[in-house]
């Protein structure tokens, strides 16, 4: 009976690794590749005792453990460069790897259903769980190879404080953590009746982890506790190499997935445990426009995003009073911050934190552009076409409703900031900088939405490849000046050309050229898409 229910599964895992081996390939390198490129800049960046116990100071700012976990001891960042690598790159690392994880089940799971390719191979001589179990299989590979080849290179470098086993541990750390993510994924697949759903809530669960891990690091170790990602940073790679850590985390992805194959053995194909809300019987006269309906089809998504970036900027907001007051008076801090700058420490911090934000803003914006594309794959461009209403005015009403998008989760995330730090810290950023250092990163964000309208419209095959772009443009603003990329390198990145506020000074023609390029690129995309066929 179970060797029935598992029959062609071997097959059906070469299928999936062959459907998805580019995806699975640009990860594995992009991943592996930027830990590398990473480990090997520090010994250069950190060379002397003194920059390391002054990096080791910052480490221990409530707004760093925040942001990256907690650090290590002072003298375990002056005798080895592995604990300030590990403590700058693991936990950002980790959660790219579950993103890595949550796209691919997403994808081949719900998606796959939805597609209808399934229920055609479920037609065939193969098991009810087959399918499953291939992918389950893919993804465990895909991970184990992740962790085996970080392991290596790692330990190949011969940097100072990065052993043999403390390489292999932050290599399995970064595995077991997208195994975890993988097999929660499979599960809302299961719990689901759409891909939309399964990668939005294995989403919201990855930002209230990192939100839940943010608040007990700073405030109760307890509460970490709750987040898998608290596991992650607490292994003390490279000093202590804690391997209970991965043991845990090994457990519940185990756990997790044995609850997806239950669910999935005892559910119909195409049903959700969490059933879809029944409908109205009319539409009202907004959702018959098609601005409402595209609208209407991404409401929840747009809705989560919105609340967790409003969680996530609230959260950096309410540690920003601790800045000051760390470092009045620590002496040794004076020679590396720009004490006689015109601007306070919060207002050179938020400068970077604004950047890393309005990436991550930029994301419901692009995915609400590739709505087209998705339900041309599906041939659901049909039902819009079938009737009197024309390619530019579908196109552009998903093309606006980024635009609002953009600028709605920009508003939140300008909101929570300053809301919480006004709260919290004597003398808060204003109001009109707060939200000025947000609203200037529009025009950046609305050239690579303009770009994904060039690639909709022009090649809808390589849509994909905004993802890669929008990877490109998180590693320059996050470690472009950490890798001493060439300028040509960082000019490549669109948000490079962005005043940071308040730290710079306004730069009005810089903003113009990009909303014009923006508007150039969109037009191109309007063009091509009403001349290509529908079929792309």
């Amino acid at each position: 009976m179970v060797t029935r229910d598992f029959k062609g599964t071997k097959k059906l895992t070469a299928f999936i690794f062959r459907q998805q081996r580019f995806k699975i390939l640009v990860w594995l390198i992009g991943l592996i590749g930027i830990t590398l490129s990473v480990a090997t800049a520090y010994p250069s960046i950190y060379k002397e005792e003194q920059s390391r116990q002054a990096a080791s100071l910052t480490m221990e700012n409530p707004a760093m453990v925040a942001m990256l976990g907690p650090g290590y001891e002072m003298e375990d960042y002056v005798y080895s460069v592995g604990a300030m690598f590990a403590n700058e790159m693991l936990l950002f690392t980790a959660i790219a790897v579950a993103v890595m994880s949550i796209l691919l089940v997403g994808r081949a799971t719900r998606g796959d259903e939805e597609d209808g390719r399934i229920e055609m191979i479920r037609a065939l001589s193969v098991g009810r769980l087959s399918y499953a179990s291939a992918v389950m299989i893919v993804i465990v590979i895909t991970n184990i190879l992740l962790a085996i080849l970080t392991g290596i290179g790692l330990a190949s470098l011969g940097i100072e404080g990065i052993d043999l086993e403390g390489a292999f541990l932050y290599g399995f750390i970064l595995g077991v953590t997208g195994l975890l993510f993988g097999s929660l994924t499979a599960v809302f697949a299961q719990l689901t009746e759409t891909s939309r759903g399964t990668t939005m809530f294995s989403f919201m669960v990855l930002i209230i982890a990192y939100f839940i891990r943010a608040i007990g690091d700073v405030s109760s170790e307890a509460l970490s506790w709750v987040s898998p990602l608290g596991w992650t940073v607490r292994t003390g790679v490279f000093i202590d190499n804690d391997w209970w850590s991965v043991v845990i985390l090994l457990v519940v992805a185990i756990l997790f997935g044995l609850i997806a194959f239950y669910l999935h053995f005892i559910r119909d194909l195409g049903s959700g445990f969490i059933a879809a809300k029944k409908g109205k019987t009319h539409a009202s006269p907004f959702l018959q426009t098609s601005f409402g309906l595209a609208l209407r089809l991404q409401r929840t998504n747009i809705i989560a995003w919105i609340i967790g970036l409003f969680i996530l900027s609230s959260s950096f907001g309410a540690i920003l009073g601790d800045l000051e007051i760390y470092f009045a008076d620590v002496e040794l801090m004076q020679a590396f911050i720009e004490v006689e700058s015109e601007y306070t420490l919060t207002e050179q911090f938020i400068t970077l934190l604004m950047a890393i934000m309005s990436l991550i803003s930029l994301v419901p914006a692009v995915m609400v552009v590739l709505k087209v594309k998705g339900e041309e794959t599906k041939n659901l461009t049909e039902n819009y076409y079938s009737r009197a209403i024309s390619r530019t005015r579908i196109l552009g009403s998903h093309f606006f409703l980024a635009v609002v998008v953009s600028f709605i989760m920009q508003s939140f995330v300008a909101l929570g900031l300053w809301s919480v730090g006004e709260a919290v810290m004597d003398e808060a950023i204003s109001f009109g900088t707060t939200f000025t250092s947000a609203y200037v990163y529009l025009p950046a964000i609305w050239v690579v939405v303009g770009l994904v309208i060039g690639l909709v419209g022009m090649i809808p095959k390589f849509t994909g490849l905004i993802w890669l772009y929008i990877v490109y443009c998180f590693i320059v603003v996050y470690l472009g000046d950490l890798l001493d990329f060439p300028q040509w390198m960082n000019s490549l990145s669109v948000f490079e050309y962005i005043p940071q506020i308040p730290v710079d000074d306004m730069n009005i023609m810089a903003l113009v050229v990009l909303t014009l390029i923006a508007i150039v690129l969109t037009v191109i995309g309007f063009v091509g898409y009403n001349k290509r066929d529908i079929a792309g």
